[in-house]
């Protein structure tokens, strides 16, 4: 039920939940009913949030002309763990992936489209993969019209990496995406 979780520790955690008292469970459960109940998605960029806007849209210090496009919530998180963006999101939830029958009629691309106007500099951080990069070049076609940056997350080889271990796409990805020292 839930993702990286496997049966030993889901078994661990429901012998835990015997062990507790009563009053821990039912304080549990009703901590996932209020999550359930009182966290939604944000109406202008589809993260998570306690109302109509998430915390990042109602921050009047972030710059909205600056948006990254990422495939899911938590990679929101991992930007906001970066702590170097200081503009706002939009969050796809998913990328186009034929196989799977998503279209980018499935995603947020409809409300992405309307906020392409009052965009300066859209960064599209879509996953490293085919899929993504379908993601990505769809995105791309929908901003060419207007006077928007769009700007791709470089890839590559993470620090502390060994050439040795690195595989072919990503050594390419590596040496094409290469800057000036």
């Amino acid at each position: 039920m839930f993702p990286g979780i496997g049966r030993k520790t889901a078994q661990r955690l429901g012998f835990h939940l015997l062990d507790v008292p009563r009053e821990s469970v039912h304080e549990l459960a009703h901590a996932l009913l209020d999550l359930k109940d009182k966290v939604g998605e944000c109406q202008r960029c589809h993260n998570i949030a306690q109302g109509d806007l998430c915390q990042i849209c109602a921050n009047p210090g972030r710059d909205p002309s600056s948006v990254c496009v990422v495939g899911k919530v938590i990679d929101v998180l991992s930007f906001e763990r970066m702590g170097e963006f200081n503009g706002h999101y939009h969050v796809l939830g998913g990328v186009i992936s034929p196989l799977d029958g998503i279209s980018p009629q499935d995603l947020h691309m409809d409300s992405l489209e309307k906020r392409l106007p009052d965009i300066k500099e859209l960064i599209i951080a879509t996953p490293p993969s085919i899929e993504g990069d379908t993601t990505a070049m769809f995105i791309a076609q929908l901003a060419s019209a207007l006077p928007v940056k769009v700007t791709r997350l470089a890839r590559g080889l993470p620090m502390g990496a060994n050439l040795e271990y690195a595989d072919e796409a990503t050594l390419s990805s590596a040496y094409s995406g290469r800057v000036d020292f």
